[in-house]
């Protein structure tokens, strides 16, 4: 019963250090929302790093996981569902698929 607390507030204290680099990036970097502009990014080679939503379905997520294999391009499936992730993004609306082009003066393409 004493490991589950840590093990929940790691996971807590991980995030919230995704989410302040991710509005680092929002900030002062580049970057595409959707799952069409992510896939032509990484088809173009411009993506440097792909987020996935906790909740994307698996079709799209292995078909992003795929595209992302072949540009050589790093995934991170991010914790929370698309609406975690549209407000970590600082949006109102949900994202399912998220893609860093230029991370800015953030150093979140460096723990990937």
């Amino acid at each position: 019963m004493l490991v589950a607390p840590a093990a929940t507030k790691k996971v807590k204290k991980s995030s919230d250090n995704i989410n302040s680099r991710l509005a680092l990036v929002i900030k002062s970097g580049k970057y595409t929302l959707g799952y069409k502009s992510c896939l032509k990014g990484m088809r173009s080679g411009k993506s440097k790093l792909v987020l996935i939503s906790g909740n994307c379905p698996p079709l799209r997520r292995s078909e992003l996981e795929y595209y992302a294999m072949l540009s050589k391009t790093p995934v991170h499936l991010y914790q929370g569902s698309n609406v975690a992730l549209g407000t970590a993004a600082g949006k109102l609306f949900r994202v399912g698929v998220m893609s860093i082009e230029n991370p800015g003066d953030s150093d979140l393409l460096a723990s990937f």
